[in-house]
């Protein structure tokens, strides 16, 4: 039952990816018609956010995006941060938007970051188990199969409620690059829907993603309740 809902989630999720991918192939091929790279896009939305202490960096590949608080920097993929499209707007004004969080201390933000070590922990855990059931089951069963199982939940818990945690924070930054350059006159009406659609599927993979860690979730704690019959 756990391989058919690992194997139904990675098509889903794999869909999922493959349909973003086509979009942002899409929306990266309409010039914006303010003519602005997303380098200069977030810039510029950090300046009007009064955000001075936040970097915007290139970073290799393709939808390898993201904001790093630790050294508050936003990376841009070589598409996005020199790209001068609705896809690109939109990618780069998303990842501003999570720098916004941390200057507002956004409390979604600030939760899932204090979860980042625990999360961390909890994976590995799970790693570790799932090693332990390839090459020394025997080993796992000396240790009661229900112990077993109440720590793959309280791992697996953990990553769950990671997951969940994440969907807000996502949602959020979107939110606002949507707003803010809708506001700046950054995108034009037709620039905005592409950019909104963008940033929709990229939303979904966090959503499968989600979906799967509660299914999966779900899966373990009815097989800990059936051991007990």
């Amino acid at each position: 039952m756990l391989i058919l809902i690992g194997i139904g989630f990675f098509i889903i999720s794999l869909l999922v990816s493959n349909r973003l991918k086509s979009k942002f192939k899409k929306y990266s091929q309409i010039h914006l018609a303010s003519g602005l790279s997303g380098r200069e896009i977030a810039e510029l939305m950090l300046r009007d956010n009064n955000i001075h202490d936040v970097s915007v960096t290139s970073v290799e590949g393709k939808l390898t995006d993201h904001y790093n608080p630790g050294n508050k920097t936003v990376n841009l993929s070589p598409d996005v941060y020199h790209g001068r499209s609705a896809a690109a707007a939109a990618v780069a004004a998303h990842e501003c938007g999570h720098a916004v969080q941390h200057a507002q201390a956004y409390s979604f933000l600030e939760f899932r970051s204090a979860m980042v070590p625990v999360q961390n922990v909890s994976a590995r855990v799970m790693n570790i188990i799932v090693m332990l059931m390839i090459f020394g089951g025997g080993f796992l069963y000396g240790l009661g199969i229900q112990n077993i199982i109440l720590v793959i939940i309280a791992a697996q818990a953990v990553i769950t409620l990671f997951s969940i945690v994440t969907l807000p924070v996502e949602f959020d930054a979107s939110k606002r690059a949507l707003a803010w350059i809708d506001q700046r006159g950054i995108v034009n009406p037709g620039e905005h829907d592409m950019a909104k659609d963008a940033l929709k599927w990229a939303a979904m993979t966090y959503v499968v993603a989600a979906l799967g860690a509660i299914a999966t979730l779900m899966y373990w704690i009815m097989l800990f309740m059936g051991s007990r019959d």
